[in-house]
């Protein structure tokens, strides 16, 4: 239970949440934000609870002026079914929320506006994240779909080209109804450069990707499935073909017959660990 408890310290406020929070306390929409930053909260704490409860690493949990983001220092390694939990936890805290306003809508507690203001702002952060667009739920669960069919880098690089897709038709849609709206530029704008961040830095998250399944715990693959490689490949084309929840064995022909097998290990050791950056496949392969 003290492991739960302990989430509350990983709890940061981002600086332009307050002065957000000045705004509305000096427009007269505090409680409006009060209950927007409750919903968010509870959104983040659901995926931090089941993060912590599958022993991941986390960073911090922050709270932007328009939602919030659970940070995990974890890369890709651990398996998909415990990323899913993780994920679907934020959606699923809606479901709560909703019964519990239910049950308080039973009672005098709160008046029946600032409930309806509750359930809208409840079913308004539920759709949003369940957008697919990354770093909403709804773009990591389209990074996972990818993640069980492609191997990491391309399902990294299908879902943040269909991210941007989806991101940009939604934009040309929101502008025929809401050009000016200063709110839609911001979190679009917010949207945008995670995008573009995530795109820009899409080869340094594979390299941790790599380095975590070389140099971390070790984890219990699901699957062993072969590569096929040509001995003029690069070891980094090799490893490019890596797949989530899978063992590779490297299987290297040459023009006629088979060279020679590689164990995923094996590549990843001559690459890190001797720095063979430039070399082939042919080079550091054993023969049966």
């Amino acid at each position: 239970m003290s492991k739960y408890i302990q989430l509350a310290k990983k709890i940061k406020i981002h600086p332009l949440f307050w002065a957000v929070a000045g705004m509305a306390i000096i427009t007269g929409y505090f409680w409006e934000l009060l209950a927007l930053f409750i919903i968010v909260i509870i959104h983040e704490l659901g995926h931090a609870a089941v993060a912590q409860y599958f022993n991941w690493k986390i960073k911090r949990i922050i709270i932007l002026p328009f939602g919030g983001m659970c940070e995990v220092d974890e890369h890709g390694n651990r398996p998909i079914k415990e990323e899913l939990a993780i994920i679907a936890a934020g959606p699923i805290q809606h479901i709560f929320i909703a019964a519990c306003l239910f049950i308080l809508g039973m009672t005098s507690f709160v008046s029946s506006d600032y409930l309806h203001l509750l359930n809208r702002f409840n079913l308004m952060v539920l759709i949003f994240n369940l957008l697919p667009i990354w770093p909403l739920d709804g773009g990591k669960f389209v990074q996972l779909y990818f993640a069980l069919r492609k191997p990491f880098l391309e399902a990294c690089r299908l879902s943040m080209i269909t991210s941007g897709i989806i991101l940009a038709a939604l934009h040309i849609c929101i502008l025929f109804y809401a050009p000016l709206n200063l709110n839609t530029w911001v979190v679009f704008s917010y949207l945008y450069m995670c995008l573009w961040m995530e795109w820009k830095q899409r080869r340094y998250v594979f390299m941790k990707f790599l380095l975590e399944r070389y140099y971390g715990k070790q984890q219990e693959f699901l699957h062993l499935q072969p590569i096929d490689a040509k001995g003029d490949d690069y070891l980094h084309d090799a490893m490019e073909k890596f797949k989530r929840d899978c063992k590779h064995l490297i299987h290297i022909g040459g023009q006629h017959s088979m060279i020679g097998k590689l164990d995923e290990n094996e590549l990843l050791y001559a690459y890190f660990t001797e720095k063979r950056v430039s070399a082939r496949l042919k080079d550091i392969v054993y023969n049966d």
